[in-house]
């Protein structure tokens, strides 16, 4: 057995082990990251995002000296999004579950927690080609909440931490699968692990973060916490977020917290060759132009509003909705009028998942759907178009089509040919169900009371989601929360 000690272990590799890990460091802490994943394979569900963080702030100008400088900026228009806007959203699309104080500290801590990894050497930018569109003068208006992001998005992101860690004297170990807490006299001291070859390892501590993500990536725990059928879900990011370390904080008595019968889910290219933990796509296998055409199910139907708000605030519920069609599989459909304002990172690379026709009949049979059902669909809801409002997509521009289900906003007429049909299905990010802590991270036992060393952090702690969340608000979150465990731990 190979033992080693440390003042702080942090278990995961992502962006709230590092956040977590950063904050240690810099009290001078002696801090190990144990990784699961060799270096290739590095990063947890960070690596695999876009990068996009959301935070509170007062516009542009506010932006300026943390973003990278882009000639755009100049005609660029960022509207403020206060903490008040933030913590609305967060009720909003949580249906008013999120914790309150959770998200009290996640909002008034956004914006000081970014510009302290900025200030480490972590790079941001204004997010133009997922969270702006071109006006037609030549100016950029951003939208949704959602505007910065990291230069290089996840791969970025983790490359940056990893950087600063080294900076900062923190050791990285890889390949390190930990699988139990070591308790002394009910405190947590240290975890039990294996490396790659199967050897045994002991790593003792004064503190544990755990920042090991959610358990996402076993199919068994999907289905008996988010229920039947959820086995089949695509696994967007890291395999290796199987719930090991929540598991093994319940074993010695933590109490759950969070929401365990919900995720964030997205739709998810359903023909890709490779659609599960993609290291080289990572997220540009999502489908997020959704809002601008419909989306019909494999009898032809549409079965949800594609256009209910801006797609930040419905994006991670909708994969769930493809789930529950028959095959968990659906199509977006766009005409040619459409199919220009598509996300060019998400619509345009070789080897996805795509039919195309010069009428709807033939899309319609390119897809393995009833030609008169998709036609009748069609008809349908271009018919019912209220072309008196003008179609704005930087705005709820309430241009409506009074179907069943209604679409609300942006709904333009799918008439002019070619025509194309992307095939999605249900990707899973990450569970909402965690560990229950305190407003540190210090993880909390079935009475309320803190287990002695144990930390937690990231994905792992539950209480900030339920149903939804904002998107860029969960490297947000880790940021906040890993920080905050760490300045204690």
């Amino acid at each position: 057995m190979n033992t080693a000690t440390f003042d702080v272990i942090v278990v995961g590799g992502g962006n709230a082990a590092f956040s977590s890990a950063h904050a240690a460091s810099e009290r001078g802490r002696k801090v190990v990251v144990l990784e699961r994943g060799r270096e290739d394979m590095a990063g947890g569900n960070s690596f695999y995002t876009a990068g996009a963080t959301r935070i509170a702030h007062d516009g542009m100008a506010s932006l300026k000296g943390l973003v990278e400088f882009d000639d755009r900026h100049e005609v660029t228009e960022v509207p403020p999004y206060s903490t008040d806007d933030y913590l609305a959203d967060l009720i909003k699309v949580t249906d008013g579950k999120t914790d309150r104080d959770m998200a009290d500290v996640l909002v008034s801590e956004s914006h000081d927690a970014v510009r302290w990894l900025n200030g480490l050497g972590l790079k941001y930018r204004l997010m133009y080609e997922r969270q702006a569109y071109a006006r037609e003068d030549g100016t950029y208006l951003f939208w949704g909440g959602l505007h910065i992001g990291n230069v290089g998005g996840g791969e970025g992101l983790v490359a940056d931490h990893t950087a600063v860690a080294k900076r900062l004297g923190t050791e990285v170990r890889y390949g390190i699968h930990v699988t139990g807490l070591i308790l002394d006299r009910g405190k947590v001291v240290g975890v039990r692990a294996t490396d790659d070859e199967g050897n045994g390892h002991e790593f003792h501590a004064e503190s544990v973060i755990i920042a090991s993500g959610g358990f996402e990536s076993s199919p068994e725990l999907r289905r008996e916490h988010l229920g039947a059928g959820w086995e089949n879900a695509k696994v967007r990011g890291t395999p290796y977020n199987e719930g090991d370390m929540i598991t093994a904080a319940l074993e010695i008595g933590a109490a759950k917290g969070g929401d365990w019968s919900t995720c964030h889910s997205v739709q998810w290219d359903a023909e890709a060759e490779q659609n599960e933990s993609n290291r080289e796509l990572t997220n540009r296998l999502t489908r997020q132009s959704y809002p601008l055409g419909i989306i019909v199910n494999r009898n032809g139907k549409r079965f949800l509003d594609e256009g209910a708000d801006f797609r930040n605030y419905t994006y991670a519920k909708y994969g769930r909705e493809i789930l529950r069609q028959p095959g968990s599989v659906a199509w977006q459909i766009f005409d040619a009028t459409l199919r220009p304002m598509l996300r060019t990172e998400e619509y345009d690379m070789p080897g996805i998942g795509v039919h195309t026709a010069d009428t709807i009949e033939g899309l319609a049979h390119a897809m393995g759907v009833d030609p008169a059902a998709l036609v009748s669909t069609v008809e349908t809801f271009n018919a019912a178009i209220d072309r008196n409002v003008p179609f704005d997509p930087t705005v709820l521009d309430g241009r409506v089509s009074l179907t069943e289900p209604l679409k609300s906003n942006w709904a333009s007429p799918i008439e002019t040919g070619p025509f194309y049909a992307y095939p999605v299905t249900c990707g899973i990010t990450f569970t909402f169900g965690g560990l229950k802590g305190d407003l540190h991270g210090r993880v909390l036992d079935e009475t309320g009371a803190p287990i002695p060393g144990l930390f937690a952090c990231g994905e792992a702690l539950g209480g900030l989601f339920s149903g939804n969340y904002p998107g860029g608000s969960g490297l947000t979150a880790g940021m906040v929360f890993g920080r905050r465990a760490g300045m204690i731990a």
